[in-house]
Order: C-alpha cells, then structure tokens, then sequence
C-alpha cells in the first residue's frame, strides 16, 4: 500500500506523473478548483476585511470526500499548477482536506517529466500564503466589481447583462477602435513606379515620393517624357535578422493564430493537452526564460543536426514587468521529440513550439541589401530600387524563413537608365485595423491589463455574452484609377477593388457600445486603463510580500462602491444613450434611435404622448450612432403588404427579433438575407411554398391528443409537446398505430434527460 498521496489538477497530468513515481506513491486528481466564492450572493464580509466565504462546489463534494478517504494516514503532497492560481487550488486543499498549510508538502514542476518531478520532490516546500493572498485578491475584487455593477447594468441598460474588470476594459478596447475606424475617411494618393533598363535587364524601383492627386501624378508623368534617368547612388551593405524568445502565453496566442489560425481559447486548449502528456513546459507564463539545462540540450541538438555555425546561445531578457506566473518561457521537454500531440491541432502546436525554440538558440540569417538610387535630370524626386539576398539561412533553416531572394542588376554610379515603364497608381490610406483575437491579447498585455491566465476566458466571456461578435467581414467594392507612361505616351486606366474584407475579427454589438458609453461616462476610473493596469500591479504587490491584501481591496472599494451608490440617480433614458434623429415629417413626432428590451430599435412619439409609440427596428448594417433619419423613417413604412399568396392570402413582410421575415396567417418565413422592403411578390411567393413544402414532408401522423410522428434534424420521431421518443430505425414510421407511439412516449425518458447524460458521458 503506498505511503503517500500526490494530489495534482487534472487526471491526464495524474496518468502522466504516476508513471514517474514508484509504487509508494498514489496520484489523483482534484479536477480543477474544489472550493470557490458561491455563485449566489456577494459571500464577502465587507464590513470585517473583506473576509470571503468559500464553499466546496456541488460537483466536487464526492471529490473531496474521496480525496480525504485516500489523504487517511498519509504524507499528503500536492502538486497543482505553479502560477498563483495553482497555489491557491493547493491552499484550498489543505482546507477542505483538513490539513495544515504550514505543514503540508508543496512541491512545483513547470514541465512533467521524470527529472522534474523526481527535482520536485527531493525539494518539497509549504504553501506560499502571499500567491494565494495575491489569488484570493482578484477573486474578491472581481466578484465585488460583477455583484455590484451587474445589477446597475440590469436597471438602467438592460436585464442579464455582465461587467467586470478586465471584461469591461477589453469591451472598451473594440468599441472605441470600432469607432475610429468609422471616423476615419480614407486619403487617396498616387504612388509611382518604374521600370528601368539596365543592360536590357529589368531594375523595378518605386518613387520616394507619393502625389496627393492624379493631376500631380499626371504632371509627373508628363515631365518624365523629357527627362534622363542616372544611378546616384549603389549602395551595398549586409545586414542579419535575429530569432525572437521562445513562446510566452501571449506569443503563442499570437503566432499560433498567425501561421495556424488558432482561437485564443484552442491554443490554450491544445496546449493544455501537450503540457499534460509531458511535452510541453508549463503553458501560462509571460517569462521568456529558458533553464540552462534546456539550452545545452538544444545546442546539442543544433550541433548534431545542422554544425556548430548553426548555434549560437541566446537568453531573453523578459519584457513583461510583473512577470510572476511562471519561471520559464514555453518550450518543448525532449528538443529529440520532433513531432508530439494525439490529433492534429496538438501535433501542429507542437511543431510550432519545438520550432520557435530551436531558432531561438540557432544564429542570425545573413543578408545582403543592396539599395539603388536613380536620380532625374530636371525634377528633385529620386526612385529607389532594393535587392535583397540570402547568405547564410542560420535559424531560418527551422523557423520563418525570409522572402525570395530579389536581385537587382549590377549599375554602376553615374550610369544612365532608359526608362521602360513608369506608373502612378491610386492608393488609400488604411484605416486602424479591427482587432483579432491574438491582436487583443497583445494589446491587454501592451497595457499590462490581465495575466496570462486571464486573456482567455476573458476573450470567450465577451463572446458568449453578446457584447462582441468574431465574424468575417465582407468589403466594400472600390475604383482604383492608374496612369502609364510607355513609349512616350501616357494612358489611362481603372479597375475594382475589394476594401474592408477581413477574416475573424471582433466587431462590438450595440449593447457593447451602449454599455461601454455608460461605464466610462459613471464608472471612468473603473475603465480606466492606466487604472486597471495598476490594480494588476497592486496584486503583484501582494504575491511579492509588499501589500495586504485586504488593504488593497479596501483602497479599491471605497473608490468603486460610491460611484455604484451615485448611479442609482442616473435615469434609463441617459444610460440607454437614446438619440433623437428629427422629426417625422408626416406627424412632426421625434425619431429616436435607442436601446429596448430586445435590443437596438427606432421609436416614433414618446413615451409621454396621448398616443403610444409606434416602434421599428434598425435597419441592416446600421447602427444606433450611424443609422440617418431618412433610413429610420423607410423602416416605419413596415410591416409592408407584399401582395397575395395564389389562394389569396395576404403576405405581409416585417423585421422581428431573429431578422427579416414574411407572414401568412399564422406561418411565418424567414427571408434572410433579403430586405422586407425590396422583396418582391414572385419571391415571396416562392419562400411560402417552399415553408408549405417543408411543414408538410415533416409530418408523417397525427394522433388523437397532439401526439404526432415528425421527421426532425436527427430522424424520425414521436411527440406530444412534452416529451419526444426516439423511432428505432427498423420501424417504419407511416406505419406506427397509436397504441404503439403512445407505449413509445411512456418508455421515453423525461425530456432532456438523455441529452444530459449523453453530454455528461462525453467528458470522460
């Protein structure tokens, strides 16, 4: 029987270290965090130190009581994750186990192998009470800002809503780049180009200097007919390109959604995985250390594989101030292990990994850049053509890789260049780029907001809570206009462009921009970035010893909770930021653009008015800051009678809650992605029948008592409204008598039932 107990979070990394150890010791799993603030209810003491009172959550009460039964009588060891979150998972432990924190055998590893759990447990040390005091503040802080401000949220914006500290900020984040980038108004310029000859080789060079319009690029272009072209200058100088540090949390966020196109959220997962089954360092750091013991094993491997010219030793020095979650950059265990993961998206993470850690140790690229100068005989602008050739790949060979080679053909100073071609064209100013997900997570970091434990769940709250969409963009078509001088004659061309198209980027709703407005207009210092960044700084403070934690939260509410007592004040009127557009000319009633119940909507009248108000909702690819009057005023016009259905019903097309829509009686048809305004009758009348069509293949019997046999998404089955059987596929389901369905419906198993344990299986 063994002697001692080894308590870690998950049971794949329990699998994995059980291996390592002998039979003395036994390894279960506490499956997460075991205690917590309860979901109902504040459950801190605000009055007497912001004293939090824990529970141990419902699902994890046979955990507990399974883990004390194995904890009897031996050393118990626990072995969580090393970053503050880990330690407080141990603190708790030693609570809910019954055992003491000042006694009980901590031990830490950031990578699980062998080596480094035998290290861990030769060198055993307590719980360290000042990371989980660190813990145990962003827990407090974070539920008095949710449990106080949700409930504002709920009055004057709208029900359900959520807020938080870092949620709010990085909802603030997406909605004022939103609004930049419908500020910006593009600038057009002329860029100029040309081709030269030189010794009947092709040199393509690119003017120095942009026009403002085509009439100055024209006039460019004129003057060139006349003008001799001479290299001014050829200059020739090598230059190097050095490996970034292997991966922290945030860099790999990053580039795993650069070169795989990875979420946040499946990069974490996936590094979960790899990091549990041995592969991987610890994957939640924002240190770009490596140990000494890494770095000689990966010089020896790039020795081996490539020759000693390929080595060179570098140590990163970490950028991030507060550094604490890990003490080591994200690397593989084995540099030996070439490809590792048990699907796809882990073999991939992986290789990624492994990659971006041998080049940081492999030399610099070497190149030569060669710059050519040609000046004009009678104008001051000078083009410039540049080459630039790979010498020497050095960690290129594992890791990015440069552009092809551009070589440009020898001249010499002084030399004249006929000119084969010179073009101007159009270009645009670009406006700021909407943030993807990695984009995020490298400005929350840029802005010390967060840690690298918090950028996911963060940017999956934001998501699942209807404050931002991750959607593609589609573009809008644009003309580009050029001009070419070629054999002493100039022509004139133009040709489309798609601007604005864009993949997976994060576009705020009306509720986030609504939201965003009345925080920062009541609750600014909370928003504030430089503020929030602080309170992350503060709860370094506490895990390095120099600050109470209860005092830092003591400093923070009596800031926060007088702002929460002043909003009380605030009408809903203000906080739904309504906006009055003009008039209706018809009735002289004001047009306003707000936010309702359901969401974003125009209202004709007020609320004071003898008459109620009549109420439409936007109109496509409109928002509550950029829908016009005249667009407010074509969406009163609805609902609109389209015409007649070929038996005379009336068809009639609206906008619900779930978009466009047409009616016939009683039966309503989704015409999305059409406009209810501009569909027409032939149209309509199609989507009806096709509706009739569908309705009609879907019912196979109906039975005395709204029992039904319908054909669903999974197949066949039966139904009386209040629970549904499943049809085995040998039975045929036209031919199933009453009595059967009814017998079939008894046997069923109470609706929802079966889904939950099929899901609940699912996770084992």
């Amino acid at each position: 029987m063994s002697k001692n107990l080894v308590i870690v979070e998950s049971p794949a990394k329990a699998r994995t270290i059980e291996g390592y150890l002998g039979k003395d010791y036994e390894v279960k799993s506490s499956f997460g965090h075991i205690r917590d603030l309860p979901k109902k209810g504040l459950n801190i003491d605000i009055e007497h130190s912001f004293e939090p009172t824990y529970e141990v959550s419902t699902d994890k009460k046979k955990v507990v009581a399974e883990l004390r039964k194995a904890a009897a009588g031996k050393e118990v060891w626990l072995a969580s994750d090393e970053d503050r979150e880990g330690e407080a998972i141990a603190w708790h432990l030693t609570q809910a186990l019954k055992l003491d924190p000042a006694k009980t055998k901590r031990i830490v590893f950031h990578e699980i192998t062998k080596p480094a759990i035998e290290r861990a447990i030769e060198n055993p040390r307590i719980i360290d009470i000042n990371l989980v005091d660190a813990q145990q503040a962003r827990r407090v802080l974070d539920r008095l800002v949710g449990y106080e401000l949700s409930p504002v949220l709920w009055k004057k914006v709208k029900t359900g809503l959520s807020a938080g500290r870092v949620q709010s900020v990085s909802v603030r984040l997406i909605v004022e780049r939103e609004r930049e980038i419908r500020k910006f108004e593009a600038e057009a310029s002329y860029k100029v180009t040309g081709v030269f000859l030189a010794d009947k080789q092709d040199l393509p060079a690119e003017l120095t200097t942009k026009f403002k319009d085509k009439t100055l690029a024209r006039n460019f272009l004129e003057a060139c007919t006349d003008e001799v072209f001479t290299v001014s200058s050829v200059a020739k100088k090598p230059g190097t390109r050095s490996p970034g540090p292997s991966f922290t949390t945030s860099s790999l966020q990053q580039e795993a959604a650069r070169r795989l196109g990875f979420s946040v959220k499946q990069t974490m997962t996936l590094a979960q995985r790899l990091y549990e089954a041995g592969k991987i360092t610890y994957m939640r750091t924002d240190s770009t250390n490596v140990s000494l013991l890494a770095l000689q094993a990966a010089e020896k491997y790039i020795k081996k594989t490539f020759g000693d010219n390929y080595h060179k030793q570098r140590q990163f020095q970490t950028k991030s101030a507060g550094a604490q979650e890990a003490h080591e950059a994200i690397r593989p265990t084995n540099f030996d292990t070439l490809s590792a993961g048990e699907d796809a998206g882990q073999e991939k993470l992986y290789k990624l990994i492994w990659q971006r850690t041998v080049a940081s140790q492999m030399s610099d690229a070497k190149i030569d850049r060669t710059e050519i100068a040609i000046n004009l005989s009678k104008r001051p602008e000078v083009f410039m053509a540049k080459g630039e050739v790979l010498v020497f790949d050095g960690y290129f060979k594992v890791y990015g890789g440069g552009k092809d080679d551009v070589i440009v053909p020898d001249v010499k100073q002084g030399q004249q260049l006929p000119a084969k071609e010179i073009a101007a064209t159009e270009t645009f100013s670009r406006p700021p780029a909407r943030y993807s997900e990695a984009a995020l997570v490298k400005k929350l970091e840029e802005l010390g907001i967060g840690r690298p434990s918090t950028y996911a769940p963060t940017i999956s709250t934001i998501q699942s809570r209807g404050y931002v969409l991750k959607t593609d963009l589609e573009g809008k078509e644009r003309t580009i206009q050029s001009l070419t001088l070629k054999a002493g004659k100039i022509g004139e061309a133009s040709r489309t462009e798609i601007t604005g198209a864009d993949k997976n980027k994060l576009i705020p709703t009306d509720i986030a921009e609504v939201t965003t407005d009345f925080l920062v207009k009541y609750f600014g210092e909370i928003l504030d970035y430089d503020f929030t960044a602080k309170v992350e700084g503060d709860f370094d403070n506490v895990a390095d010893g120099k600050q109470q934690w209860q005092a830092m939260i003591q400093d923070f509410y009596k800031g926060f909770h007088p702002l929460v007592v002043k909003s009380e004040d605030v009408s809903r009127e203000d906080a739904q930021q309504a906006r009055t557009l003009g008039q209706d000319p018809a009735s002289g009633k004001p047009i306003i653009a707000r936010y309702g119940r359901y969401g974003t909507m125009l209202q004709k009248g007020e609320a004071t008015d003898d008459d109620k108000p009549d109420f439409a909702p936007l109109p496509k690819d409109t928002s509550l800051e950029t829908v016009t009057l005249e667009q407010a005023l074509e969406m009163f016009k609805l609902p609109r009678i389209v015409g007649a259905t070929t038996d005379g019903k009336e068809i009639k097309a609206n906008i619900g809650r779930f978009g466009p829509y047409i009616q016939v009686d009683k039966l309503f048809v989704s015409i999305k992605p059409l406009d209810p305004l501009k569909i027409t009758l032939e149209e309509a009348q199609k989507l009806y029948q096709e509706k009739l069509d569908k309705e009609a293949a879907k019912h196979i019997q109906t039975f005395k008592g709204g029992i039904q046999v319908l054909n669903g998404m999974y197949g066949p089955y039966i139904t009386d409204g209040k629970k549904n059987a499943r049809i085995p596929k040998e039975t045929d389901p036209a031919k199933i008598t009453e009595a059967e369905a009814k017998k079939m419906l008894a046997e069923a198993p109470a609706k929802g039932k079966r889904n939950f344990r099929q899901r609940k299986g699912s996770r084992q």
